[in-house]
């Protein structure tokens, strides 16, 4: 079955909050017992290929302190040494290059990154243009897709940025993301969705419009939405996607390194196409920034799905200066969950309507220009 079929939620609200406790009980068993199953797992994998990294260090990213009741859980992350210093993004990709033999002969990637350090230094060159971002990325291929060169992945994420004309943001974000994931190994694409023909923003249509577009390419097992001012601080904040919907940026300068309130979900986002299409993907109702990350919350609750985060040390984020509404919404105000509970599944991936004015490959990311003023589909 492909990732599209069935795109109507199918998963129907829970009535009382005790069913829905019960539930929520009822997948952190199942989240500790497949834990286990992989500790086993991997713990055999690990001894009988005698890979490099001890089984102990493998038992340093799993043993966490368990999330009490109406806790998130830890995102599962690998772990360096303490007091790791930081590092430039770009260091030690040079090492990076093709090693001369067919992609079915790469042997696969190891399961933690050589090139992974910990702590990273946000350095935007002064002037910087998209020709020098180019030249610093030479594996990145036309669309802004990379592959490791030297070993095969399993992991393949896409990453779509809501654009809305930030010229300087995005040769800012290309700059320090592109390194930032290639440190990790993985399979990747950039997609970058400009709105055009309106002078309201609406990020949850353009987040819709880039999964749905990202979609049509390649099968990818993990989709980041990702604010265009945020960079990342930690390359162990893993781009991969945990058993459940992730929010990552949990820790910004602007706010202290902490989440501004309960709740708070805007910045980067990561869900499985197939969590995506479970809350019916994000709603296209809500122009400018107001309550549409209290929305992607509810939906979260009301299917019944748990939300993952990293630590507060790994999920640090750089906001680059500049104005942006999209981080100073307010905690959710009392009865919008009822009110989302009645129009979630009417609002979002099953009524999405807008029109692809171009699909343009540039060297760092594919360029989607689109006009969501197309009228909306009837579920």
């Amino acid at each position: 079955m492909s990732w599209a079929e069935g795109r109507r939620p199918t998963t129907e609200p829970p009535s009382t909050t005790p069913i829905l406790n019960t539930h929520m009980e009822q997948q952190r068993g199942l989240l500790l017992l497949f834990l286990g199953v992989q500790l086993l797992l991997m713990g055999a994998f690990l001894y009988q290929n005698r890979h490099r990294h001890s089984f102990t260090s493998f038992l340093r990213v799993l043993i966490q302190d368990r999330p009490t009741v109406g806790e998130e859980l830890p995102f599962l992350v690998s772990v360096s040494a303490a007091q790791t210093s930081s590092q430039d993004v770009y260091t030690n990709l040079s090492q990076i290059h093709p090693v001369g033999v067919s992609e079915e002969d790469l042997p696969s990637c190891p399961l933690i990154s050589p090139y992974i350090n910990g702590p990273l230094k946000v350095m935007i060159p002064e002037n910087l243009t998209m020709e020098q971002v180019v030249e610093k990325n030479p594996l990145v291929e036309l669309g802004g897709q990379y592959r490791p060169p030297d070993c095969w992945t399993r992991h393949h994420t896409a990453v779509v940025v809501p654009y809305y004309g930030q010229v300087q943001h995005l040769q800012h974000l290309l700059f320090h993301l592109h390194p930032f994931l290639q440190r990790q190994q993985l399979h990747y694409a950039i997609y970058v969705v400009n709105q055009v023909h309106t002078t309201a923003f609406n990020r949850g249509k353009l987040r819709n419009v880039g999964f749905w577009e990202a979609m049509q390419e390649e099968e990818w097992d993990c989709v980041f939405f990702h604010d265009v001012n945020l960079l990342p601080e930690d390359d162990r904040n893993l781009y991969i996607c945990d058993i459940f919907p992730a929010h990552v940026s949990v820790a910004i300068d602007k706010f202290n390194y902490k989440l501004p309130y309960h709740g708070y979900l805007g910045g980067v986002f990561a869900l499985r196409p197939t969590h995506y299409l479970r809350i019916n993907g994000f709603p296209n109702s809500y122009w400018y920034w107001d309550h549409e990350d209290h929305d992607i919350a509810a939906r979260l609750q009301l299917s019944g799905m748990l939300l993952s985060r990293p630590h507060l040390l790994f999920g640090r984020y750089h906001m680059l200066e500049g104005q942006d509404p999209s981080h100073q919404q307010s905690p959710q105000s009392p009865g919008l969950l009822a009110s989302i509970h009645h129009k979630w599944q009417q609002d979002g991936m099953n009524s999405l309507g807008y029109r692809r004015l171009s699909k343009e490959l540039q060297p760092l990311y594919t360029n989607l220009t689109v006009d969501i003023n197309f009228p909306t589909s009837q579920p």
